[in-house]
């Protein structure tokens, strides 16, 4: 590692999410696909997650003003995306994910689907799938908006039933309905609209939609990376493999398109930043935040040490490594919080940061059950002390 490489201190790392990602409140956003841009993308395979995340960025408004983005506006839209999850991003964003990422989800999920098809043995096949899938637009078509359950009543090829893994000990019978509809989504042909049920709902209504506009791979990638170096910088290509889930050497193409910068790190360690991203990150104001579990700010990197104390790790991840409802004090993780059944947000230190944190944690728990108002909230994937919190 060379000396001479600009340094970038671990309390810059921090002072960069309270400004970018705009949890700091003189950073806040004012719409909702400004705060999502922010963090290039947010997690929504949780259905509160894109509210509270989206929440804790913005100036103001309440679930309505996200409601409106979603479904109204369509400002801001679900796409089957990074690691095959399920993320929200802006519409201007939208056609770089799908090509660099969505398309080829789409394709691995239609060939794996029209395998199980025919090894069923019942003479089902691509041309089939085309037929059932063409059935179901022409229903949201006569139909509008409606649910899974309300498309297979509709459709009688969405009622067909197949076995998968024949022979094998996990042999188990399924129906096609869900494999079709997260198949158009996946192409981009559906998209969720309004849940059934509150903002907290994942019982998704479902609409015809138009295919995002073409854009070279190649260039979707290094647009996504450049998004992502400003957001999450300093950071590794380690770090972007494992954001995106991309291989290897398509990170290495992004990345030499983008042409980043090499900067050190207070441990010695070298890192990525955006071209020309070294200059000293100016500390914002003192700030706390309350993020739900699968926030960006939480999930952006694969080495999250420098806002997160490794000991903590145990209780605040489930077992499969999804982060879940945390405490920030100025750019780390201090502690964990939960919401009871009466509606009560509550949370827990995991260290001392002092009583002019616990002051502001304090408010901003106010300010979230306020917002909340007589929602409940159980995250997707429960974390030990989320569990402790609630019990």
């Amino acid at each position: 590692m060379s000396p001479s490489l600009p340094l970038i201190s671990t309390a810059e790392r921090r002072h960069r999410l309270g400004r970018r990602h705009r949890l700091a409140p003189s950073t806040r956003a004012t719409t909702v696909p400004e705060a999502a841009d922010a963090v290039v993308a947010l997690h929504a395979t949780d259905a509160a997650t894109i509210f509270l995340s989206a929440r804790a960025r913005l100036t103001e408004g309440g679930p309505g003003a996200i409601e409106r983005a979603l479904y109204e506006d369509v400002s801001l839209v679900r796409l089957l995306s990074m690691r095959n999850t399920l993320f929200a991003v802006s519409t201007d964003l939208a056609p770089y994910v799908d090509s660099s990422t969505a398309r080829g989800i789409a394709v691995k999920e239609r060939r794996t689907l029209v395998k199980h098809l025919e090894e069923d043995g019942q003479g089902l096949d691509a041309d089939w799938l085309a037929r059932a899938e063409a059935a179901a637009l022409d229903a949201l078509d006569s139909r509008g908006p409606s649910t899974g359950s309300q498309l297979s009543a509709a459709v009688p090829a969405l009622r067909q039933k197949i076995t998968v893994f024949r022979g094998k000990k996990h042999e188990t019978q399924t129906g096609v309905a869900s494999r079709v509809i997260r198949l158009l989504a996946a192409d981009g042909r559906i998209r969720r609209d309004r849940p059934r049920g509150s903002w907290t709902s994942s019982q998704y209504r479902w609409v015809h939609t138009a295919p995002w506009p073409a854009v070279p791979a190649a260039e979707a990638r290094a647009e996504i990376a450049r998004r992502w170096l400003h957001a999450y910088g300093p950071a590794t290509e380690a770090d972007l493999k494992w954001w995106t889930g991309w291989t290897l050497t398509d990170v290495r193409k992004a990345l030499a398109v983008v042409g980043p910068d090499q900067v050190r790190l207070d441990d010695g360690t070298t890192a990525l930043v955006s071209p020309g991203d070294t200059a000293p990150e100016p500390a914002p104001e003192p700030w706390a935040a309350l993020l739900p579990g699968l926030d960006p700010t939480g999930m952006g990197w694969a080495d999250r040490a420098f806002h997160l104390d490794p000991a903590h790790k145990p209780a605040l991840f489930d077992y499969a490594g999804n982060i879940g409802p945390t405490v920030w004090w100025n750019g780390e993780i201090v502690g964990g919080w939960a919401q009871r059944p009466d509606g009560e947000i509550v949370w827990r230190m995991l260290g001392s940061p002092g009583g002019a944190a616990e002051k502001a944690i304090a408010a901003e728990a106010a300010r979230l059950g306020a917002w909340v108002g007589d929602a409940r909230i159980t995250p997707r994937f429960r974390t030990p002390l989320e569990r402790e919190l609630v019990a």
